[in-house]
């Protein structure tokens, strides 16, 4: 009778010195994500989109029914709040072909419901609110939050997309 429990603990727990996975991150909703800048090396890379299937999950029911509402109120002429990401992204693209007033930096962009995500490295902070206002003119944008920060001042604000 006592095996048991102690069996159960032996697996339960990690043995000392043994690999353990690493739960597998996607982009499981297809949210855009691109860079729009490399001019500073070895910024760390943003995680992004890329979580796990547990966090999908768990994101899978605000999405569903921030969708859903929006659709229901007239407020989306889409049914899916999520389908103006791929139209913003190519927006962003399209305004900084021409010029890029952030070319200075490293950055990368994830739009998700609406919102768009600036995050990597700045030569200066001072550009952060520049970039916010920049995609919150982009049209279909509801927010902009720019995640950045000067290389070597201070450790990445944002997840990861490989630990250090």
């Amino acid at each position: 009778m006592m095996l048991r429990p102690l069996l159960f603990v032996s697996l339960a727990w990690p043995v000392p010195g043994s690999a353990q996975t690493v739960p597998e991150r996607r982009n499981w909703f297809d949210d855009p994500f691109f860079q729009i800048a490399n001019a500073l090396p070895d910024c760390p890379v943003p995680a992004g989109p890329l979580i796990t299937e547990d966090e999908r999950r768990v994101q899978s029911h605000h999405r569903a029914e921030r969708g859903t509402t929006c659709w229901l109120a007239g407020q989306c002429d889409r049914s899916s709040f999520y389908a103006y990401d791929a139209d913003i992204a190519d927006a962003i693209k399209a305004a900084l072909k021409a010029s890029n007033p952030f070319a200075r930096a490293t950055l990368w962009v994830t739009v998700q419901g609406r919102v768009v995500y600036i995050e990597g490295c700045v030569p200066d902070q001072a550009m952060e609110p520049a970039l916010e206002a920049f995609a919150k003119r982009v049209a279909g944008v509801e927010q902009s939050i720019a995640t950045v920060f000067v290389k070597g001042t201070s450790r990445p604000p944002y997840r990861l997309l490989r630990a250090p």
